[in-house]
């Protein structure tokens, strides 16, 4: 993972495996300007959404802040409530011509951030694009970053789908490790699954090992399943291509995956695996951000969104 933030998904996430030609749809009744155009996905059961109508962008409905583990917004805990999706309009640092297909036609789009993001303006990067948000939370067994918090309130507040990650340290215990992140990020409903990131380090000061294949495997499925457990819901899995290569290959498949592909489509990198988010840039740019973030997008069209976090929030 970039220290911006973090990047994978399995057949349970196939709700639309192409981009959706759909136009999103805008709005003129002033509420909004055309570069904020916004889709609002109307209520109704996970599986049997309602069709999509416009309404503008409200922050009449966002919670105060009333304690540490501020529960998030209602949108947010309801099954089958509506979620404003804006047209995303982040911009590269350093773009790229992607190879096989562009991140830029899909509906959906989020980032993950940590602490290197700084103070951010949840509301403006939210009416930048940004429908959803993995927050980084802890590392190993006794690091915790130390803007999650103010963030994990923010984005909720601001009315984004956030779900918090985990950075696997490769010399400390799966039992240890899964504690710390338990102490450490509020069970809400609903937030998005926990995120396992798993990744070679090799820039670590104290932590280079490389532990084999089986070690890996077994100590991921200890720390998935203290989570699963506990969070009510299967974690998801970040990687990068090398360590997939060596690793994931055929595993896992009944997890969803965010996958890193940051000069290709994912099918181009990973061609065995679906997947459900793809983090496609590490030097995007947006409102509401000094700096750079990590951009990522869905695997699917607005409405699917609206149901695969229907099925997979806590």
């Amino acid at each position: 993972m970039t220290v911006a933030g973090c990047s994978g998904s399995s057949k349970l996430d196939a709700l639309n495996l192409t981009p959706s030609s759909e136009i999103v749809g805008s709005i003129s009744n002033g509420s909004a300007s055309d570069s904020e155009v916004v889709t609002a996905l109307a209520g109704g059961t996970p599986d049997a959404p309602s069709p999509a109508r416009s309404v503008p962008f409200s922050t009449d409905s966002m919670p105060s802040e009333e304690h540490a583990f501020a529960p998030p917004a209602r949108a947010l805990r309801e099954k089958g409530s509506r979620q404003t999706i804006y047209r995303a309009r982040f911009s590269d640092a350093k773009p790229v011509t992607f190879k096989g297909a562009s991140p830029k036609p899909f509906e959906v789009h989020g980032v993950d951030v940590s602490k290197y993001q700084g103070e951010i303006d949840w509301p403006d990067l939210r009416r930048h694009g940004a429908s959803f948000a993995f927050i980084k939370a802890t590392e190993g067994d006794d690091h915790k970053d130390d803007a999650f918090m103010r963030n994990w309130r923010a984005a909720a507040e601001a009315g984004i789908p956030r779900g918090a990650y985990h950075f696997y340290y490769w010399c400390s215990t799966a039992k240890d490790q899964a504690e710390w992140f338990i102490r450490n990020v509020p069970k809400e409903a609903g937030a998005l699954p926990p995120v396992i990131d798993v990744e070679w380090n090799a820039h670590s000061r104290n932590c280079r090992t490389r532990p084999g294949r089986t070690k890996v495997l077994s100590e991921m499925r200890i720390f998935m399943d203290i989570l699963e457990r506990h969070y009510g819901v299967r974690p998801i899995i970040y990687t990068a291509p090398d360590f997939y290569q060596d690793n994931l290959r055929g595993q896992f498949s009944e997890h969803s995956f965010w996958l890193r592909s940051v000069v290709a489509h994912p099918k181009q990198v990973y061609p065995d695996r679906d997947w459900a988010f793809w983090q496609y840039s590490g030097t995007g740019t947006s409102g509401g951000v000094e700096g750079k973030i990590d951009l990522n997008v869905f695997n699917g069209t607005a409405e699917s969104w609206q149901r695969w976090v229907g099925k997979r929030a806590i």
